[in-house]
């Protein structure tokens, strides 16, 4: 069981770089590369609220349940 993260997906469907949504977002290349990557731990409601007002989508478009 797992949690998939599809960050990178709404990215490029928006055409969105990590720069671009880094300055949108308040969060450092980093954090967001770490949750772009999948080897984030966990993710505030406050930053998964953020990032999908600037990609302009829900949180299930970014989170994904796999068994």
């Amino acid at each position: 069981m797992a949690i998939t993260v599809n960050l990178d997906v709404m990215m490029a469907k928006r055409k969105m770089s990590l720069n671009e949504l880094s300055e949108k977002v308040d969060l450092t290349l980093a954090n967001l590369s770490i949750l772009k990557t999948g080897k984030a731990k966990a993710i505030r409601f406050s930053t998964l609220e953020a990032i999908c007002k600037a990609l302009d989508c829900q949180p299930g478009d970014l989170l994904e349940y796999s068994k």
